[in-house]
C-alpha cells in the first residue's frame, strides 16, 4: 500500500454497520483512500496508533453509536489524541431517535465534528454528501495536492505570510517552500532567477509558468488576470466596497434582480468569517462549515448571477462625478455608479506592545489561524480574544499544536462567546482558558517569537507578569471598523462605525435631502449605504449580515427609482474630473 494515501478509518462492534460502512466507503472512494475497517474499539485505537507511528495521513474517522453499539462516542473522543486533524464522525441508524440527544450533546462537547446517518439504500446521497463535505474540508485545511502558485520566501517574513494567507483564503492552491529549501532551490533554478528579490511567486497554471518577484498586489492581480477593471464608460447601479457575508449577499441579491453590480475587495473573499476554520450556528448547515467554503460558495454564486469583481485592489476615496459616485482604485481607475454599499467590516484590534509588533509574521498574527495552523504542530500557542472567532481559532490549532492556551480579559466568555464553543473549548483537553489575563509582553528567540507575558487584567503598568510558553500567538480582540476611505462628512459613531437610517444625528450638515427620512441602512450621504460590522450598531454574527445585504437590495431599488440614471452629457462636451469629497485616507 502507498503510504501518501490517506486512511478512512472505521471502528463498530455491530457487524452490520460495519460492512454496510466499509462497503459503501470501498465502493466511492477505495481509488483514492484506504479504507480499515476494526471489529472493536480497542483495535481501532490500535491501528491509529500505528498510523500514527508510521506517519500516515487520516482524514476520516467514524464511530458508531445506536442499540447495538455504544461505545463509539468515546472512541471518537480519544481518537482526536492520535490524529487530531482527521475528521470524526458517529454514525447513527435512521429511526433511533432515542440516541438523538446523547449523540448531539456529545458533538457539542467536541467528541466528534458531525454525524452521518447509516445508509439504508443503494445510492445514498444524503450519506456520501456528508462524506464528501467532511473531505472536502479535511483537504482544504491540509493544503494538499494540485498547486496553482508555488511561494518561495523566508520563514519570518511578514510580506510572505501575507501573500500565503491571502491565496490560501482565495481559495488558490498554494504551494510554500521556504528559501533554500530543495524544492525552492529546484524551482528558482528551473526558471532561471539566480539571487531573486524574495518573496518569489511561480504561476503554473499558465501556459508558460509566470514569475513575479516581490509583487505588489496589484502586479499579482494583473497576472491571475481573473478579474479587470471595467470600460471606462462603464455605469454601474451599485458598486459594493468588501467581499465579506454581507458584501457577497449583496452581490446576489443585487445581481439576480437585475442590478449591475461591482464588489471591490483588497484581501480575500468572507472577510473575517472568512478564517472561520468551523461555523456550526449558521441556519442550513446542520453538520456545520467553514468560513472558507460558505465564503468560496457566496462568491460563485454571485460571479454567476453577473456579478463584477475586482480582487486584490483597495478603494482608496470616493468622489462625484456629474449626479454619480466616483469610486477611486488603487490600481488607479475610477468606478462610476449610482449607489455605493459600504460593507468593508472591520479590522481586529491592534495590541500595541512593541515586542509584539516587531514579530508579526514570526510567531505573532493577527487572524490568520486556517493558514498558519499546520506550521503549529507540536507547538505551546496562546489565542488572545472572547468572542467567537477566537474560540473557533482555538479549537482549529488544537488540532495542530501541542497546547492552545486561550487568554480573555474578562472573567467570563458568557457574554460574549457562543455556549456551543464555550462546551468545546472546556472539553477539549489541550486546551485552557485563563480568564482576567492580559498580555503584557513577549520574548524571542533568533528572531522567532518564544514565550509571552501576561498579567491580571487591570494590573499596575510595569508589572512584570508570568511567562508562558508560546511558538505562535495568535489575536483575534476588538473591532476597528475599515472607514477611512470614506468622506469625513458621512456620520459615524464615537467608536467610528458608521451611523444608518434613525440612529444618524438631526441637522447633520451631510443630511437626506430634505423631505425624505432615511432608509434604514443609509448612511448620511444620500445613496451610501452601510451594512455588517461596519454598521453602527450591528450584530456580529454572519447570519445578520447576511440579512443586512439581502435587506439593503429593497432599500438600492427605492434609491434607484428615486434618482435614475442621469442623462449623458453633450458628445462634443469636455470630461470633467470627479469632484473629490473630503476624506481621511486609505482603507485601513
Amino acid at each position: 500500500m502507498d503510504h501518501s494515501v490517506p486512511v478512512m478509518l472505521i471502528a463498530t462492534t455491530d457487524p452490520a454497520s460495519r460492512r454496510i460502512l466499509g462497503d459503501e466507503l470501498r465502493r466511492r472512494y477505495g481509488a483514492d483512500y484506504e479504507v480499515v475497517t476494526c471489529a472493536d474499539y480497542a483495535h481501532g485505537r490500535a491501528v491509529l496508533e500505528g498510523l500514527r507511528r508510521w506517519k500516515r495521513q487520516v482524514a476520516l474517522i467514524l464511530g458508531c453509536y445506536g442499540p447495538d453499539d455504544h461505545g463509539g462516542l468515546e472512541f471518537l473522543r480519544r481518537a482526536y489524541g492520535f490524529h487530531p486533524a482527521a475528521k470524526r464522525g458517529v454514525v447513527v441508524i435512521w429511526g433511533d431517535f432515542a440516541s438523538a440527544p446523547i449523540v448531539f450533546r456529545a458533538i457539542a462537547q467536541g467528541y466528534a465534528e458531525l454525524m452521518i446517518i447509516r445508509p439504508e439504500r443503494s445510492r445514498d446521497e444524503e450519506f456520501h454528501g456528508a462524506i464528501t463535505d467532511a473531505l472536502d474540508d479535511w483537504h482544504l485545511a491540509q493544503g494538499v495536492g494540485f498547486e496553482a502558485v508555488r511561494l518561495i520566501g523566508e520563514m519570518g517574513d511578514e510580506r510572505t505570510h501575507t501573500l500565503r494567507d491571502s491565496l490560501s483564503r482565495n481559495h488558490i492552491p498554494v504551494g510554500f517552500y521556504p528559501a533554500g529549501s530543495e524544492t525552492a532551490e529546484r524551482t528558482l533554478e528551473s526558471v532561471g532567477l539566480r539571487d531573486p528579490v524574495l518573496p518569489v511567486m511561480v504561476l503554473q497554471f499558465t501556459a508558460s509558468p509566470i514569475v513575479l518577484e516581490n509583487p505588489s498586489d496589484l502586479e499579482i492581480a494583473q497576472a491571475m488576470g481573473v478579474t479587470r477593471p471595467p470600460p471606462a464608460d462603464k455605469i454601474f447601479d451599485v458598486v459594493v466596497v468588501g467581499a465579506g457575508p454581507s458584501g457577497l449577499a449583496t452581490a446576489v441579491y443585487a445581481a439576480s434582480e437585475g442590478l449591475s453590480t461591482m464588489v471591490v475587495e483588497g484581501e480575500a473573499v468572507g472577510g473575517q468569517a472568512g478564517t472561520s476554520s468551523l461555523i456550526r450556528n449558521y441556519p442550513g448547515f446542520s453538520r456545520g462549515v467553514s468560513g472558507a467554503h460558505l465564503a468560496y460558495r457566496s462568491f460563485h454564486q454571485a460571479w454567476t448571477l453577473g456579478t463584477d469583481f475586482l480582487f486584490m485592489r483597495t478603494v482608496e476615496g470616493l468622489g462625484v462625478d456629474r449626479g454619480l459616485y466616483a469610486v477611486s482604485i488603487s490600481d488607479g481607475s475610477v468606478v462610476r455608479c449610482r449607489a455605493v454599499v459600504v460593507a468593508t467590516g472591520v479590522d481586529y484590534r491592534r495590541l500595541g506592545i512593541p515586542q509584539l509588533e516587531n514579530l508579526v509574521g514570526r510567531g505573532v498574527f493577527y487572524g490568520a489561524t486556517v493558514s498558519e495552523a499546520p506550521s503549529m504542530a507540536g507547538k505551546h500557542v496562546c489565542v488572545v480574544g472572547g468572542g467567537n472567532s477566537a474560540g473557533q481559532a482555538v479549537l482549529h490549532l488544537a488540532k495542530y499544536a501541542k497546547k492552545v492556551t486561550l487568554l480573555v480579559r474578562g472573567p467570563t466568555l458568557s457574554v460574549s462567546m457562543s455556549e456551543y464553543l464555550i462546551a468545546q473549548l472546556e472539553a477539549t483537553r489541550n486546551v485552557s482558558i485563563r480568564y482576567s489575563t492580559a498580555l503584557v509582553g513577549a520574548r524571542d528567540q533568533d528572531g522567532f517569537l518564544s514565550a509571552v507575558r501576561v498579567a491580571a487584567s487591570g494590573a499596575a503598568d510595569g508589572t512584570p507578569g508570568e511567562e508562558i510558553e508560546a511558538g505562535g500567538l495568535f489575536v483575534l480582540i476588538g473591532s476597528v471598523p475599515r472607514t477611512s476611505w470614506l468622506p469625513g462628512t458621512i456620520q459615524c459613531d464615537p467608536a467610528g462605525f458608521l451611523r444608518t437610517g434613525a440612529s444618524r444625528e438631526a441637522g447633520d450638515a451631510a443630511s437626506i435631502r430634505p423631505g425624505r427620512q432615511p432608509l434604514a441602512l443609509e448612511t448620511s450621504m444620500p445613496g451610501v449605504f452601510a451594512i455588517g460590522d461596519v454598521r453602527s450598531g450591528s450584530i456580529k454574527r454572519v447570519a445578520t449580515a447576511v440579512g443586512d445585504g439581502a435587506t439593503v437590495v429593497s432599500m438600492l431599488h427605492a434609491y434607484l427609482a428615486e434618482n435614475p440614471l442621469p442623462a449623458p452629457p453633450p458628445a462634443s462636451g469636455e470630461t470633467a474630473a470627479p469632484e473629490e469629497l473630503p476624506g481621511d485616507g486609505r482603507i485601513n
